[in-house]
């Protein structure tokens, strides 16, 4: 495969279909190097929080649950950023919203802990952490976009 530079000016969408052809452009190297490097640093700050905060046989996961719904509230407000502020910075979305919130975030580990929950004998606190999970994080990124939006104008107005 053949990685090329997308043209000047245009986003950089880290979500491509390789399937088309035209969208296979943005699968070069700065955009992979962007999305590691960021990946590193979000799941080094992930481990450290959950080596921090270890999470008791049957308690609440307080750790994942700290990190992904802080992640989302960041990745609201960094969507804001890079489409009202730095729209020409074109590896800020790969580095910061790929790499380094997709690293530190972890609904897989979110996924794993409902189930080991449910293994402890506590489906009570599995559905429970379930729903506020996604409750949380869906709040999260509304509060991310809509604090961003009034930094946004405040700062231009």
């Amino acid at each position: 495969m053949r990685f090329t530079e997308p043209e000047p000016g245009l986003p950089t969408d880290s979500d491509i279909d390789l399937e088309i052809p035209s969208q296979r452009t943005e699968t070069h190297w700065p955009v992979i190097g962007a999305i590691s490097a960021g990946g590193v640093l979000g799941a080094l700050a992930r481990y450290g929080i959950s080596q921090a905060w270890p999470t008791p046989t049957g308690g609440f996961p307080w750790a994942t649950f700290v990190i992904n719904v802080t992640g989302s509230l960041l990745i609201g407000a960094l969507m804001v950023v890079v489409t009202d502020i730095f729209t020409r910075q074109r590896l800020l979305r790969p580095f910061l919203g790929v790499g380094v919130l997709g690293g530190y975030t972890t609904f897989s580990t979110y996924a794993v802990e409902i189930r080991n929950l449910i293994a402890a004998g506590a489906p009570g606190m599995a559905a429970f952490y379930l729903v506020t999970t996604l409750a949380a994080a869906c709040v999260a990124v509304f509060v991310g976009m809509t604090a961003a939006r009034a930094v946004t104008w405040l700062v231009t107005a």
